[in-house]
């Protein structure tokens, strides 16, 4: 090799998806061709979602899978199991990004990432169609960018917008 030629970067890149269930599943499984691309680098990727029977959408073979417990504002305890498991298996992967398409594992999951060095993204769930759902709210302030997928909510909100999942 040349002196001052660049070495090829071989890390192989790791990827943490994180949702809810049911809809914020369905936009995050969306997303699954962004993924695939590993024309720059291979990726690892770790699902993870609060419902055990969604492993069965994933067709990856090479992919991990976790589930976490389901929790919101109004299950305290279980919300904070979340967040423990969640952090758990942010320090077992150290990913370099995290992405979510909603709720409050996906808050979780962006509020943590910076602790072990990951960038991350919170898309918004396209159901909010008025204004950002609480998660996506709190994300803005941890997640390295936050994106809306109406546009009259990006603008409001001060987010981003590229277009939508769904």
């Amino acid at each position: 090799m040349r002196k001052g030629t660049p070495k090829k970067n071989t890390k192989k890149l790791t990827v943490f998806a994180v949702s809810s269930s049911g809809g914020h599943w369905v936009q995050l499984l969306r997303l699954r061709p962004a993924f695939a691309d590993q024309k720059a680098q291979p990726s690892q990727l770790i699902y993870v979602t609060t419902d055990a029977s969604s492993k069965a959408d994933i067709d990856d073979k090479t992919a991990c899978f976790h589930t976490v417990r389901d929790g919101n504002r109004d299950t305290k305890l279980s919300l904070i199991m979340m967040a423990l498991q969640i952090f758990w298996l942010l320090l077992r992967y150290r990913p370099d990004v995290v992405i979510s398409t909603g709720a409050a594992p996906g808050y979780f999951a962006c509020r943590f990432a910076r602790l072990v060095g990951a960038k991350s993204l919170f898309i918004d769930s396209v159901a909010n169609a008025q204004e950002m759902s609480l998660s996506a709210k709190l994300s803005t302030t941890h997640a390295d960018r936050v994106f809306s997928q109406w546009p009259s909510v990006a603008e409001k909100a001060g987010v981003e917008y590229h277009g939508n999942v769904l």
